[in-house]
């Protein structure tokens, strides 16, 4: 089965919420930690907003989240 963008961009959402919930961060916490604002945070996390993120962005919250990149796109 072929997949489009926004079928991977759905589960690194989902993953980027789980893993900052995990975490017990806030999205402010995360979004200081990596230099990005909570709106851009929030925007990465809600499936309703269409913001499209770099690998760049996507390894900044990973290091931030102590997790490997590759597990932001896991179902």
């Amino acid at each position: 089965m072929i997949h489009d963008d926004e079928y991977y961009y759905s589960i690194i959402r989902k993953n980027v919420k789980k893993y900052r919930k995990e975490k017990k961060l806030t999205q402010q916490e995360l979004a200081d930690m990596t230099e990005l604002s909570r709106e851009y945070i929030c925007d990465i996390e809600n499936d309703s907003r269409n913001k499209h993120l770099t690998i760049a962005v996507l390894g900044r919250v990973a290091d931030a989240l102590r997790v490997d990149i590759a597990c932001f796109f896991k179902r």
